[in-house]
């Protein structure tokens, strides 16, 4: 039974696609980071093997000694996994390689789509204070990213303004009704956010017109141009609102954490 005497807990939304290559885990630090900036705690819960939102957050591989891995299948505490980032207020759980094993061994765990759920439940959580927690989920429908999708409050799909962009996206729609289905019946779509975006460009105004069509309020009116200082920061390990504040990418991270806390407060 929950105690009610517990804080309410921060909203949990899973950043997946998968698609890789759409801008999920440049989405998942940067509108981490433009939370910060409006005030507001985070962590990053990087679930990619790939861990790349760590390495992009300057999280270097051997400052990663406890990992999602360790959180998920050793059952590690929270506090010898979250870790600081360069940004103050902006913390992550860092992922490695090791996690590629992960859905083999889980395979066998009776409560293997829970744990992720637990994890970011247990009462050492709230010490922390967390407003927002964003998980940054593999380019797979893998149990990582099933996981997630049980743990969160709601999933935010990033989508890149190119051709066949909309294809995956009605498997990923039926992922999240199945989960609703059966392990979390409160998860919804926080929003589609286009990615990528080039206005000079026929397509990406064609990608745009379909899925404001199809997906209608879901679509976030914001959008993320294809932007150069967006792809350079992560490589001087900042979120671009740090590497360049005055930047199109920057500001629209900004205008996209803006647009999601007036569609819904933070759970707690």
């Amino acid at each position: 039974m929950s105690d009610p005497t517990r804080p309410k807990g921060p909203k949990i939304i899973a950043v997946a696609n998968q698609k890789g290559g759409v801008g999920k885990t440049t989405t998942a630090i940067n509108l981490s980071a433009a939370l910060v900036d409006e005030g507001f705690t985070v962590l990053i819960v990087d679930l990619d093997p790939q861990g790349n939102a760590s390495t992009g957050l300057g999280i270097e591989a051997e400052q990663r000694e406890m990992t999602t891995y360790d959180l998920l299948i050793e059952d590690a505490p929270l506090r010898e996994v979250i870790q600081p980032t360069g940004v103050d207020g902006l913390l992550i759980a860092p992922a490695t390689t090791d996690l590629s094993s992960a859905d083999i061994e889980l395979v066998a765990n009776e409560k293997r789509v829970f744990l992720l759920h637990d994890a970011l439940r247990q009462p050492a959580m709230d010490a922390y204070g967390f407003d927002y927690i964003l998980i940054d989920c593999p380019p797979s429908l893998s149990l990582l990213t099933v996981n997630a999708m049980v743990a969160a409050h709601s999933v935010l799909v990033p989508l890149q303004s190119e051709f066949f962009a909309l294809e995956g996206l009605s498997q990923l729609m039926l992922t999240i009704r199945e989960m609703r289905q059966t392990a979390n019946p409160d998860l919804r779509i926080e929003g589609v956010v286009l990615t990528m975006y080039d206005q000079r460009n026929n397509l990406s105004q064609q990608v745009e017109n379909d899925a404001r069509q199809y997906l209608g309020d879901l679509v976030f009116q914001t959008i993320i141009p294809r932007n150069v200082r967006v792809s350079e920061a992560p490589s001087f390990a900042l979120p671009v609102i740090e590497y360049d504040p005055t930047s199109r990418g920057a500001m629209a991270y900004r205008a996209l954490a803006q647009e999601m806390i007036a569609r819904g407060t933070p759970a707690k």
